[in-house]
C-alpha cells in the first residue's frame, strides 16, 4: 500500500520497505517540528531535551526548523487533489521534501509558541499545505505517533496546542497526549524551566510516544 511502510522488527532497529518499493534498516526514527522563528529559544530547548529522552532509548531524532523554509501559503489551486499522490504543484521551496522525511518518520513532534492566539505563521502554513496535500492523496502520516508542545507567554498555548493535535487526528495519527497537556507558560527563554508540571509532562509524552512507537514497529 502506498500510505504506510512495511516494518519488521529486529533486534537491533527497524527494518522497512517504504512508499517507493525501496528496503531501509534502521533504529526508528523521531522528527520534531519546530514552528518558531527563533533558533534558540524556549521551544528549541523544550524540543532538545525531549529529544534527549528519545536518543537515550537507542532512537534517532532530528530537530527541523519550519523557519528554515520559504513556505508558500496554500492557494487552493487543488492541484494536489487532481494528481492524487500526495504531493504539493510546487516543487522549488522543499515542502514535498519535508513530507517525504516526515512519510519516513515513526514519530513526529508538533511544536510551536503562540503567537496572537494559536500556531505561528509557518507552522499554520505547513499544516494547511500538508493536511491538503496529504488528505487528497496517500494520507503519508496515517498510523505515525504523533505529539504535541505549545509554548506562550500569556494566552493562545491550549488554542496552539489545540490545531495541532486536530492536524494530527485528521491526518489519522496515533496521538499521544500527558497530564497535564504540554503546554507552557514562559516568554523569554529559559523561562519555560519554571514551568515545573509542563516540564514533567514533557517527560511522560515522550514515554508515551516511546511506548506507542514500539508497539506499533512490533504490529507492522
Amino acid at each position: 500500500m502506498l500510505n504506510s511502510c512495511l516494518y519488521y522488527v529486529l533486534d537491533i532497529g527497524v527494518r522497512r520497505r517504504d512508499y517507493t518499493g525501496r528496503d531501509t534498516f534502521g533504529l526508528m526514527k523521531l522528527i520534531a517540528l519546530n514552528g518558531s522563528p527563533r533558533l534558540i529559544g524556549n521551544t528549541s530547548n523544550i524540543i532538545m531535551d525531549m529529544l534527549d529522552i528519545f536518543s537515550r532509548e537507542g532512537i534517532e531524532t532530528e530537530h527541523i526548523q519550519l523557519y528554515a523554509y520559504n513556505f508558500i501559503p496554500c492557494n487552493d489551486c487543488r492541484s494536489c487533489e487532481m494528481r492524487g499522490d500526495g504531493r504539493c504543484i510546487n516543487e522549488e521551496d522543499g515542502f514535498n521534501e519535508l513530507l517525504d522525511k516526515l512519510r519516513e518518520a515513526d514519530g513526529i513532534v508538533f511544536a510551536s509558541p503562540a503567537y496572537y492566539g494559536g500556531v505561528t505563521g509557518q507552522m499554520k502554513i505547513f499544516m494547511e499545505r500538508a493536511g491538503l496535500s496529504l488528505e487528497t492523496g496517500d494520507m503519508g502520516l496515517r498510523r505515525k505517533v504523533g505529539g504535541a508542545i505549545a509554548v506562550a507567554g500569556h494566552d493562545g498555548a491550549t488554542a496552539a496546542y489545540s490545531q495541532m493535535v486536530n492536524f494530527m487526528l485528521r491526518n489519522q495519527m496515533v496521538v499521544c497526549g500527558s497530564t497535564p497537556h504540554t503546554t507552557f507558560r514562559a516568554l523569554n527563554p529559559p523561562q519555560f524551566s519554571a514551568d515545573k508540571d509542563a516540564v514533567k509532562a514533557v517527560s511522560i509524552l515522550a514515554g508515551e510516544m516511546i511506548w506507542a512507537m514500539e508497539r506499533l514497529s512490533q504490529k507492522k
